[in-house]
């Protein structure tokens, strides 16, 4: 059953009378997720540091934010990619999340405020979480990170980047990466698993938004294809991170989410798929309403941990 907090939530949306992201524009639908996210996201736990940076990126200048859970030197790190459909989203609305994925890993996440579409259509994201990850590991003495436990990782599209940034990784022989965190991840561009005809409507995603999405950031029909943007269509995943994989219930991403973590299991990768079935997408940052969020936050940092070593 829909969990009694995300019914409340959905509730909220209703009362609200939000417009839907597919009817509005880009930076319409930029203004109403900021506001979203002041309403719904929890006051974050303190952290050790958080410290604004600025790289050169493939097309200007990058920004990231550091949050250090503890002080000290030498953390293990988590490179995170923010949610938002490619479209909306960045560094600040996914700030309490990241926060809190620091206090409660005790390590540091460096979260990439990469290109959005349509102003920078793919693969520019995927370009500039990949260049991000890199520089990260390159110059991690300087930020206080062990660049040996490095790990990346993401929410919706964040996942879908993580994933891609991992494949990558995996093809170039580096960075090496100890896990990747995929959070309802959206890899499959297609829409065409039954959790789209499920769960398309009514739960906060919907199809149509979904491929509003896609009609923003991808170029043309022909992108779907390119396994950058669809990571479930990779001839090989065999040798990348190992895995874990979060889905949601209520979630038109659900289905590809449990595919592409059984396309990992099959190819020897070890992951871990956890399903929270009475959830919708996006419950990991609305705290504020949804208490459930606290212990898959909880549960995403265990499995940082468990990764880096510091259990």
């Amino acid at each position: 059953m829909l969990d009694p907090d995300a019914q409340t939530l959905l509730d909220m949306v209703r009362e609200a009378n939000r417009p839907a992201f597919d009817t509005v524009s880009p930076a319409e639908a930029r203004a109403l997720y900021r506001a979203g996210r002041k309403v719904l996201s929890p006051e974050p736990p303190p952290v050790a540091e958080v410290r604004d940076l600025t790289m050169p990126g493939p097309g200007g200048p990058l920004a990231l934010r550091l949050f250090r859970g503890k002080a000290g030197d030498r953390s293990p790190a988590m490179v995170f990619f923010h949610g938002g459909g490619w479209v909306v989203g960045d560094i600040d609305t996914h700030d309490p999340m990241c926060r809190h994925l620091a206090w409660a890993s005790g390590g540091a996440v460096v979260s990439v405020d990469y290109r959005l579409a349509p102003e920078h259509k793919f693969p520019a994201a995927v370009e500039d979480c990949l260049a991000a990850t890199e520089w990260v590991a390159a110059n991690a003495a300087a930020l206080g990170i062990d660049g040996t436990r490095l790990a990346v990782g993401g929410d919706s599209a964040g996942g879908n980047l993580a994933a891609a940034v991992a494949l990558l990784a995996r093809d170039r022989g580096a960075p090496r990466l100890c896990r990747q965190v995929l959070i309802y991840p959206a890899v499959e561009a297609a829409m065409t698993h039954q959790s789209y005809a499920r769960c398309g409507d009514g739960y906060l995603l919907t199809a149509a938004t979904m491929r509003w999405f896609y009609d923003h950031y991808l170029r043309g029909p022909a992108d779907v294809a390119d396994w950058r943007a669809s990571p479930l269509r990779v001839a090989d995943v065999a040798g990348v991170a190992p895995a874990y994989i979060l889905t949601a219930g209520y979630d038109p991403l659900s289905d590809e989410g449990g595919a592409y973590a059984a396309r990992l299991d099959d190819a020897g990768v070890p992951v871990r798929l956890r399903r929270y079935d009475g959830q919708i997408h996006g419950f990991c940052q609305n705290g504020k309403v949804i208490h459930a969020a606290f212990g898959s936050l909880g549960e995403i940092a265990d499995v940082l941990k468990e990764a880096w070593g510091t259990t």
